[in-house]
């Protein structure tokens, strides 16, 4: 592996990009990669988890408004800026030597009037977006775990708020978080059970997605219509994403019910 920039983070926390066969990727304080980009082809999403956070497409294909805490490398949002042109994304991060690692080696664009970010902590800044989103994305870790002032009832619950009628509210974690079953139920009490869960391909995060608002039978028939689709137009595996809904989580076999959990 080459290394090709190593810059000091707050908290005295390494912020290093290294390349190899052909990947280059982003590390926070170790080895564990944070954000990856091929550079053969630097719009793709590389990373697994990546990929199955935009599951969220299945449930609101047309946002508008995303908020996004956590920039890591701007995979995500330099996709959504890429593939989603009526759509505004902003993304706050504490650490403004990763937004410098993301824009000078993965491809993040400036900003404009549809990318915003802004340096700062999401604890502190999501509760001035209240009732302006669509989807609200949460991607943020310290040392392979949850940050803890991110992942409680109250923070949950703003997050909750700040979503639109019919919002979306999404959040990875790492799938052996020793707290990931706590985190889960908070985030259940957060949003009166309507959780579902999606394993990555490669199992090592698992990503919960958190519906504001109750609505009807998530019906698996619909959902693999609308992946059909969705892979023809963002080339991502949503047809794996609504096979791997119905085996994680609880339904009938032709809807899933929110709030429970297969075996």
């Amino acid at each position: 592996m080459r290394a090709l920039k190593r810059l000091l983070g707050r908290r005295g926390d390494a912020v290093e990009v290294s390349e190899a066969r052909g990947v280059r990727t982003l590390h926070l304080g170790g080895q564990a990669i944070q954000s990856a980009m091929r550079l053969s082809a630097p719009d793709r999403l590389e990373l697994a988890y990546t990929r199955a956070m935009m599951a969220f497409l299945l449930f609101a294909p047309a946002p508008r408004e995303i908020l996004m805490v956590g920039l890591g490398g701007g995979s995500i949002a330099r996709f959504v800026h890429e593939r989603l042109p009526r759509t505004r994304i902003t993304a706050i991060e504490l650490n403004p030597k990763v937004l410098a690692a993301a824009r000078t080696y993965f491809g993040l664009p400036l900003e404009d009037r549809r990318l915003k970010v802004i340096v700062g902590d999401g604890a502190e800044h999501v509760p001035a977006y209240r009732g302006a989103c669509d989807v609200v994305l949460l991607d943020a870790f310290d040392n392979l775990r949850s940050v803890r002032s991110l992942a409680t009832a109250g923070f949950y619950a703003t997050c909750r708020a700040a979503l639109r009628p019919g919002g979306l509210f999404v959040v990875n974690f790492i799938a052996d978080e020793p707290r990931l079953a706590t985190y889960v139920a908070l985030l259940g009490r957060a949003f009166d059970g309507r959780v579902l869960r999606l394993p990555s391909q490669d199992r090592i995060n698992t990503i919960a997605f958190a519906f504001r608002d109750p609505a009807g039978p998530v019906r698996i028939a619909a959902l693999a219509r609308s992946a059909r689709e969705l892979e023809r137009r963002y080339e991502l595996p949503f047809g794996r994403f609504v096979r791997d809904l119905a085996a994680r989580n609880a339904g009938d076999g032709s809807a899933l019910r929110l709030g429970g959990e297969g075996s």
